[in-house]
């Protein structure tokens, strides 16, 4: 399996042109004093749903968190105009994205996974075959379903993880955000219940939507809630710092910056201010409890100096 790290700008120049690729993980940290997360999304830009709760978790609670991505993301050129002239190499054809972009969103995820204190980059390489006119049908049919499976599995079981992050699978989500989130799910079933990690679906989103009620995605009894309305809300725009002038909010736009290729996502800055949690009843024992735990610590008065 690859794992991602980081590289320096000789590397990442190389991997450009596809004569390299970067170098397996050595050296592996340390787990910090928290619990464990993994976050498993479609696309090297999907973190931005939970950015600001994985920042408090990672950077202030002392969580260990890992990503991984199914997708490599080479069809997400549309908007990618102002990247061309920033990475200097053509985007926005198909035909050019298809030899330089899964590269550049490669790297443009490693640095963002360093705003949020990302241990571990998973990189599964499917290709993203993009969609037409509806997101929402997008078709993740060429993915290799049983390696992914099998990757995740892995993981899973090495790592035993506390938490996992996904994207809540409703039917108007992306079809590859929806088919990420429902791999991530089958794998966890497969693990006993008194192991499994508390599984999330979550979704940005803005005060002045129409809350969401989401009970589970129809077609697949893995995605069933434990309550149609989120169990836990993330508030980017909680005040602190010196005057209360900070907010989260600071923290999603940086990682927002860092996926420059994606022209269209630099124009969400401010849009959603809060992060909303719904919790798969395949969670496992005692998730309601673990949960509360969890939303008490990432809900304490952040202490200022």
């Amino acid at each position: 399996m690859p794992v991602e790290v980081g590289a320096t700008r000789k590397e990442f120049l190389l991997a450009l042109t596809g004569a390299a690729v970067l170098p397996e993980l050595r050296a592996q940290p340390a787990p910090g004093p928290g619990g464990k997360l993994l976050i498993v999304v479609a696309h090297p830009d999907d973190e931005y749903a939970f950015a600001a709760t994985t920042y408090r978790m990672v950077r202030e609670l002392g969580w260990t968190a890992d990503q991984l991505i199914v997708t490599d993301g080479e069809s997400g050129n549309r908007y990618a105009t102002l990247a061309e002239t920033y990475y200097d190499v053509p985007l926005t054809n198909p035909a050019d994205a298809r030899i330089h972009l899964a590269a550049i969103r490669k790297q443009e995820c490693l640095r963002a996974g360093k705003v949020l204190g990302i241990r571990r980059h998973y990189f599964l390489e499917q290709r993203d075959l993009g969609f037409n006119n509806n997101a929402a049908a997008a078709d993740a049919s060429n993915w290799d379903r049983e390696f992914v499976l099998s990757k995740l599995s892995s993981l899973l079981e090495r790592e035993h993880y506390d938490v996992v992050f996904t994207l809540l699978p409703t039917a108007e989500t992306h079809g590859h955000h929806r088919a990420a989130t429902l791999l991530a799910l089958e794998a966890i079933a497969r693990i006993a219940d008194a192991s499994r990690p508390l599984v999330f679906g979550a979704e940005p989103r803005a005060k002045a939507q129409a809350p969401l009620r989401f009970s589970g995605w129809e077609p697949n009894p893995l995605t069933v809630t434990t309550e149609p309305s989120p169990v836990f809300t993330f508030d980017r725009l909680r005040s602190f710092g010196f005057h209360n002038a900070l907010t989260y909010d600071i923290v999603v736009n940086w990682l927002i910056a860092e996926h420059k290729s994606q022209g269209l996502f630099q124009t969400t800055y401010g849009t959603d201010q809060y992060e909303q949690f719904w919790l798969f009843r395949i969670s496992g024992a005692g998730a309601g409890q673990r949960a509360s735990e969890l939303f008490e610590a990432c809900n304490e008065t952040r202490r200022t100096p």
